[in-house]
């Protein structure tokens, strides 16, 4: 069985972050984190299209970790398009931010989020975090099966 090329899709504008959530996932993580910048080309990565037309819906990522507050589509908003869809339902998607607005976590659980986690402002404490969902969402947890992401209701 071949690996796919793209594992985990990281959507984050914060450069320091970014670096800290790949080097976390990365310790005990073996595959590929593919990161963004902002939403509009997580929603290009996600749905095919534009600068990654070339890329196919049949090697999904194992996990979406999104911040909410991202230049051009907010995360928000790429959940909401992402879980409307059936070609990328199925993916696990978790928001990692820093965002404790009551609201955001209602609108994230209600567009179909997998999981709301607040970044911890503590270093070690935020790798740690990072780790975690990492071993969960990527060990622990059934991936969903390829016909999970079909068109087609079975």
């Amino acid at each position: 069985m071949s690996t796919p090329a793209v594992e985990v899709l990281l959507a984050d504008d914060n450069p320091a972050d970014a670096e800290l959530i790949m080097f976390s996932l990365g310790e005990d993580f073996v595959g590929r984190i593919h990161h963004v910048h902002d939403g509009e080309e997580a929603l290009d990565f996600l749905l095919c299209r534009a600068t990654y037309a070339q890329r196919s819906f049949e090697v999904p990522p194992r996990l979406i970790v999104l911040d909410i507050k991202l230049p051009k589509v907010s995360g928000l908003e790429v959940l909401e398009e992402i879980k409307r869809d059936p070609r990328t339902r199925a993916i696990p998607a978790v928001l990692l931010t820093s965002s404790r607005i009551e609201g955001d976590v209602v609108q994230a659980y209600r567009l179909g989020a997998n999981s709301y986690v607040q970044k911890p402002v503590q270093f070690e404490r935020f790798r740690q975090i990072v780790r975690q969902i990492g071993s969960y969402w990527l060990a622990v947890n059934e991936p969903a099966p390829a016909r999970a992401f079909s068109w087609e209701s079975r």
